[in-house]
């Protein structure tokens, strides 16, 4: 369907892609994953015809269609309501409705056969392309998206930028070309309009392309990863978590590969070294020396995972109670977010805060803050020092200043190698912590606006949507850091896997009430799911015929196990038959393990890497062996466990 080879593209003096190549099937679902700056973007708009390659090509089937959601569609306003928006990608449709207006317009005035020959026309081609529920569907899919039937009729105009672009994927869903490329389509959506997403993109007919961070929304809608490294484009079969476990083994055998290519390297050059004085070494030295010349270079491993090793502390603790929120209630005119409600936050709790947008969630951050004003009462705790990380942080850096001064203006005391530590957490190392503001990308601010945050020395945390504009690595350290801080937080966020790795309560705002679930957000989610069927259930008992009463089940202790003789006997045959397989099994164990080991110091061996086809060969035989080598534990374990069974049953009956 489309196609890019050899591709190149420069920044500047930069490559972005040299050598890049990529096809694309229909159906084909591909995660595009990169670090911050690698040109994920880019890519998209090379393959859109916004840009022109430098070399290489892009070709596309004739009959390929592209739709593209980018951050550019923010800025987009009218003054027509988001339905008739959303309805512009009906262009057939929309072209053919208003010659049908004009033709029953003027047979109006003047009644004609050939009119009446042009409207049948007219509205057949109409009725086949769907033409009498292009409305309908167009307000499915922006409710699906969030928006209630009550703002299909508001003009575009009056909504914010994150509203706005759901618009334009709504248009865009609705035009349904053959590649969909969408860029960074969570940043603006809540949880219930993201799984509405991924539910579309899973029964959606073209191919799609996806540029995001959210691991769980890749895990949910692709089938193959793509990721920008080292100019190239690099293909994954599978998900985002196949795709971790993929690289992670890819990265070992490259890693043994790299090192055994260096020691040889020493040992080379020690022997150039000790001997290119001796004239009757001067043949082997030289040999050596082109040697080293003609060696296909290994590249490093480079680890994409960066640990931070900086403890964010703060100078005191808090109280055990850090705030209650005692009868508060809080509306906008006839909007009720919250009536006469109480909230605990204890020293320690790691508060999540999700739910749909328009439920309240940042007002009742503000509202803990302390800015928003309310009717009710706000105590904050003992000792509490809190601090306020949103998005509009990003506007009060001073963009004039370099990194190590940004961070000098919190008023910490730390010297500038310590700085220049928390800097290179943050993923700036060298020269980069001498850059000004003002040439940070917006993933680059967010990343500066939480070091500032978690310098500050707050014993209380409060995030509105921190991982937005962070790509993965930065997700992960943030991830790190707050797992690792001593004082209590809350965080607004609609990433599923930064909430399931740093958060040990779930609030959510239902019925006007500051809900609360007391664990992780695996458990929550598992929660939540009983509590739908119990729900279900319910409802299909309602509706249906009465139901009988249920019995108590009573329990029933298991009878003392009796064997006769010959139950006995077949039972020790039964023992020693698993004890057996025990034993083979551990000597398949050890015999594959061998083998696989054998095979990675093949594989690590830069010769064999030379070679395309051994190496294709070899890295099957791994495969194969690894797969085996899988199969041979569980044969053991199973065997474990029937070995356990009988010598159960012996004991037992020898006991009675």
């Amino acid at each position: 369907m489309l196609s890019i080879n050899n591709l190149n593209f420069y920044f500047g003096s930069r490559p972005l892609y040299e050598g890049a190549s990529l096809h694309i099937k229909p159906k084909d679902r591909i995660g595009l994953i990169g670090a911050n700056g690698t040109g994920k973007s880019t890519l998209l708009r090379l393959i859109d015809g916004e840009y022109t390659p430098d070399g290489g090509s892009i070709s596309k089937a004739g009959d390929c269609t592209i739709g593209f959601l980018n951050q550019d569609l923010l800025s987009y306003q009218t003054n027509d309501s988001i339905l008739s928006v959303a309805m512009q990608a009906f262009e057939r449709e929309n072209y053919l409705q208003r010659q049908i207006d004009k033709v029953l317009h003027d047979m109006e005035t003047a009644y004609r056969d050939e009119q009446i020959d042009k409207l049948a026309r007219l509205q057949d081609e109409f009725e086949g392309l769907g033409g009498y529920t292009i409305q309908s569907r167009a307000e499915e899919i922006l409710e699906g998206l969030g928006f209630s039937t009550a703002e299909l009729q508001k003009p575009l105009r009056q909504f914010s930028g994150g509203w706005r672009m759901r618009v334009m994927l709504a248009k865009l869903l609705l035009q349904k070309p053959s590649l969909l490329m969408l860029d960074e389509p969570t940043n603006h959506l809540d949880l219930p309009s993201i799984e509405w997403v991924e539910n579309y993109i899973n029964t959606y007919e073209g191919a799609v392309i996806i540029v995001s961070h959210d691991r769980f929304f890749l895990d949910n809608t692709v089938n193959m990863i793509v990721e920008v490294s080292g100019a190239k484009l690099n293909a994954y079969p599978g998900n985002y978590s196949f795709f971790v476990e993929e690289k992670a083994q890819r990265n070992e055998i490259q890693k043994g590969a790299y090192e055994n290519q260096q020691a040889k390297i020493r040992q080379t050059e020690r022997f150039i070294e000790r001997f290119k004085a001796k004239a009757t070494k001067a043949r082997q030295v030289q040999s050596r020396v082109k040697s080293l010349a003609r060696m296909d270079m290994v590249d490093e491993v480079i680890d994409a995972n960066a640990r931070v090793n900086f403890k964010f502390s703060f100078a005191q603790q808090s109280g055990r109670h850090v705030l209650h929120l005692e009868d508060v209630s809080k509306a906008y005119g006839d909007k009720r977010i919250l009536t006469h409600r109480n909230a605990r936050i204890e020293r320690g709790d790691k508060i999540a805060l999700i739910g749909a947008n328009g439920k309240g969630k940042s007002t009742l951050l503000r509202i803990i803050a302390g800015t928003e004003p309310i009717d009710g009462k706000r105590q904050t705790g003992h000792n509490v020092n809190f601090t306020f990380y949103a998005q509009h942080q990003l506007e009060a850096l001073s963009v004039d200043n370099d990194l190590i001064a940004e961070l000098r203006q919190t008023g910490t005391e730390r010297t500038e190698a310590q700085l220049r530590s928390i800097l290179g957490c943050f993923l700036f190392s060298n020269e980069d912590v001498f850059k000004k503001i003002k040439v940070l990308s917006g993933g680059e601010k967010s990343r500066v606006a939480l070091a500032k945050m978690l310098l500050g020395e707050a014993n209380f945390l409060l995030l509105d949507e921190p991982t937005n504009h962070l790509d993965m690595s930065s997700v992960n350290i943030l991830i790190q850091a707050l797992d690792q801080y001593e004082g209590t937080f809350v965080v607004v966020s609609h990433d599923r896997f930064f909430i399931s790795e740093i958060a040990n309560k779930i609030w959510y705002i239902e019925d006007e009430q500051i809900r609360e679930y007391p664990g992780t957000y695996e458990e929550y989610e598992w929660w939540k799911e009983e509590r739908a069927a119990e729900r279900k259930a319910s409802a299909q008992s309602t509706n249906g015929s009465a139901q009988p009463e249920k019995k108590p089940k009573v329990e029933v202790k298991p009878k003392p196990v009796e064997l006769s003789d010959n139950e006995k006997n077949a039972a020790r045959q039964s023992l020693k038959k698993a004890q057996k397989q025990v034993e083979e099994a551990e000597q398949k164990i050890a015999t594959l393990e061998t083998r696989k080991g054998e095979a990675e110091a093949k594989l690590a061996d830069p010769t064999v890497m030379r070679d395309p086809a051994s190496y294709g060969e070899l890295t099957r035989f791994y495969q194969e062996v690894s797969g085996q080598l899988e199969q041979a534990n569980d044969a053991w374990e199973t065997a474990m466990l029937d070995a356990e069974v009988w010598e159960t049953k012996l004991k037992e009956a020898v006991a009675q």
